[in-house]
């Protein structure tokens, strides 16, 4: 009996270690991979579709993920960002220097507003999500599409300024 308790405690010990590994690798690979997709949503702009939408946001959460992808393809900076739920005409993009801000607002569905929530993962509200560019790029020849939640913007790219030398008088 106390060889098999001995056992049982190296075992649950291992397992203990392995769980912990593993939650620690996954909260690693979340925080490098991710920490840039950590976006903030705060309350609507007061265009809500009813006064029960309101109330139902309060405890949802404030931050969602908004991954997204930035490729060099050699003539231009393709940047993909998915913006699960969220409508075309409720986004804006914005090139200021070398970072392209996505701004906009994800709604909440009022479809099931008289169900009571087991669950709330889902974060409704005016959203900005800047992400870093590069390189220069020419924003006036810019290209979005918006497709199945995922927002697509090429952006060629503008030549590298030559360094110039200044001289000291």
């Amino acid at each position: 009996m106390l060889e098999t308790l001995q056992q049982f405690g190296k075992d649950l010990g291992r397992d203990l270690a392995r769980g912990w590994e593993s939650l620690t690798e996954g909260w690693r690979e979340l925080l490098s991979q991710s920490a840039n997709a950590l976006t903030r949503f705060t309350r609507g702009t007061g265009n809500e579709s009813s006064a029960s939408d309101v109330t139902t946001l309060h405890d949802a959460p404030r931050w969602s993920l908004l991954a997204s992808d930035l490729i060099d393809t050699g003539s231009e900076i393709v940047v993909r960002i998915e913006l699960p739920g969220i409508a075309k005409e409720d986004c804006e993009i914005v090139i200021e220097g070398n970072t392209l801000i996505v701004r906009g607002e994800k709604r909440s569905d009022t479809t099931y507003v008289t169900g009571s929530y087991h669950m709330r993962q889902c974060a409704y509200g005016v959203f900005e999500r800047a992400i870093p560019l590069p390189r220069n790029v020419h924003a006036d020849r810019a290209d979005a599409q918006f497709k199945n939640g995922v927002l697509a913007v090429k952006l060629p790219k503008a030549p590298d300024e030559k360094p110039k030398r200044i001289r000291i008088s």
